[in-house]
């Protein structure tokens, strides 16, 4: 291997580590206020019992997010200087920004978020979750608004080898951005809903059957249920929009290797990048996607032979990869709209209000599909952007440092290590959260002492009785 195969090796292991976090934290946060309302409306102490035990979730998300976010920012300078050399005057910015709405608001009020309960009313700890809950969204928009633009670059011009931005409105709002903004949120937002019935179902299996459980695994089928169609109808979009702006990706995507009318979607290839392979396909599916047309002129789909320079050949772009990582996705996101609506029918018919018992089983082997999914949609678009780091601007081979070979391998093994056992870590953390009491409060006061709200009601009642 080259120094960049190992520098494209290190920052795709820190990357993936790193994006389990925030893809929970994201809409978590969000599902956290939504418990906090459901309290204050109802008053049952289920909800804040479900919301103690994912609020030490999202903070336990939260905590190795930031740090493996922050190695993550390191490689920037130490493999990959030529990004920043190049672009920084419009990556800079908007990092910096991450930066900002991340410490400013989530790390500031999480304190309060955790153990505000019993120290702080009611209306500052809910106020602290939903600004804990819009720094994490804010956090995630400024990042992504980065990765739309590499993407979809636009607002900049070049001068002596340098971007500098010419309208910070067209780099903000570049055209990928709303497709990939809206797309990553309601990952997120399936990653929770799964996350939450799996663990729910878990327990259940377990013999936790309170209700607490049974609420958490309503919420998170239900909450699945109606993000995974309305998921389905924007990823088309990102599609359609990927293939105005990056239709090479969209062939790698399709397995489609040379131009013509009423493609077929492919369902398996072996081997993906041969002309005569072996495959499994419905005809005319990609172009009825893509062009909304079975057959004819106007069903033409453009192949990857249209984008091979002198010299090339299909092996010199990853097409493998991209191909079955999408398919990973589509398959993960068909099998999250059958499982949850499927639930959700049997809740309804059931009387009990819970699904079928081989039902919770099943939500119990997947409580990580919304991760499988988001990971190989991240896959599928970070890897369909090669050989460019910035599309038309910047090549990934351009930008690599001159790191030596043995210190990436020294530092890719370390990583390797370290992050297995936080991984593990993290596992084993949240397998004693669900086994331990689901009674146990965030913040347990010490015997006598004396919180804001028990001093208020102190004090009421000494005046009363003078």
């Amino acid at each position: 291997m080259e120094a960049l195969d190992l520098a494209r090796i290190q920052f795709a292991l820190n990357i993936t580590v790193h994006f389990l976090f925030p893809s929970i934290t994201i809409a978590l946060g969000w599902v956290l206020l939504g418990l906090k309302f459901a309290y204050a409306r109802t008053g049952a102490q289920t909800w804040m019992h479900i919301y103690a035990l994912f609020a030490k979730i999202f903070a336990l998300s939260f905590a190795f997010g930031v740090v493996t976010g922050i190695v993550m920012s390191f490689q920037f300078g130490t493999n990959w200087p030529g990004f920043m050399e190049t672009v920084g005057n419009v990556a800079g910015p908007l990092l910096a920004y991450e930066v900002l709405t991340a410490f400013f608001l989530e790390a500031v009020f999480i304190g309060i978020m955790l153990f505000g309960p019993g120290r702080v009313p009611d209306w500052l700890h809910t106020l602290a979750t939903f600004l804990v809950a819009l720094g994490t969204s804010l956090s995630a928009f400024w990042i992504l608004v980065l990765n739309s633009w590499m993407h979809t670059p636009a607002g900049f011009e070049m001068r002596d080898g340098m971007a500098f931005v010419t309208s910070w409105a067209e780099v903000i709002f570049n055209p990928s951005m709303p497709y990939r903004i809206s797309h990553t949120l309601l990952s997120s937002g399936l990653t929770v809903a799964f996350f939450m019935a799996g663990l729910a179902a878990l327990r259940w299996v377990r013999g936790q059957q309170g209700q607490d459980v049974r609420r958490t695994l309503q919420l998170g089928v239900g909450l699945g249920a109606v993000l995974i169609p309305i998921q389905i109808f924007v990823g088309d979009l990102h599609g359609l929009n990927t293939l105005e702006h990056q239709p090479h990706k969209i062939a790698m995507m399709e397995g489609v290797l040379e131009t013509q009318e009423a493609a077929p979607f492919v369902l398996f290839a072996y081997p993906v990048t041969a002309e005569d392979r072996f495959e499994v396909s419905i005809p005319g599916a990609s172009s009825f996607i893509l062009t909304h047309h079975r057959s004819g002129p106007k069903s033409q789909v453009l192949g990857l032979n249209e984008f091979l320079e002198s010299g090339q050949t299909f092996e010199d772009f990853p097409v493998t990869k991209v191909f079955w990582a999408f398919r990973l996705m589509v398959g993960a996101g068909v099998l999250m709209l059958l499982v949850s609506w499927l639930a959700v029918w049997q809740m309804w018919r059931g009387g009990q209000g819970l699904p079928r018992t081989w039902m919770i089983h099943v939500l119990a082997a997947i409580p990580a599909i919304g991760w499988v999914a988001t990971l190989a949609g991240w896959y599928t678009t970070e890897i369909g952007r090669q050989p460019w780091l910035v599309a038309g601007v910047l090549k990934t081979s351009d930008a690599v440092g001159t790191t030596p070979l043995s210190a990436l391998i020294f530092t890719l093994i370390g990583y390797g290590i370290v992050y297995a056992l936080m991984l593990i870590f993290y596992i084993w953390v949240i397998i004693r959260l669900i086994r331990s009491r689901p009674e146990q409060p965030l913040f347990q006061p010490k015997p006598g002492a004396l919180v804001p709200g028990a001093a208020h009601g102190v004090a009421q009642r000494a005046s009363a009785g003078a």
